[in-house]
């Protein structure tokens, strides 16, 4: 499996949540919606929410340049 690079904490708050970001996929991809999970996992705050929906994952691109 491929890891990808998430912040350990919200750069806004500083709240820790990088251990949240496999069980938000995870959820995510078997159809629950954002928000709802979100919630659930206790991510209330405008800024913490901003990481998990504006993520794009690129590694896969990224680790077509290494050497």
């Amino acid at each position: 499996m491929v890891k990808i690079i998430i912040p350990v904490r919200c750069f806004t708050c500083g709240k820790p949540i990088g251990h949240l970001w496999e069980e938000y996929k995870k959820r995510v991809s078997q159809g629950e919606h954002a928000g709802k999970v979100l919630d659930d996992l206790g991510l209330k705050r405008y800024c913490c929410r901003q990481v998990f929906l504006g993520h794009v994952d690129l590694i896969k691109d990224v680790a077509k340049f290494k050497p």
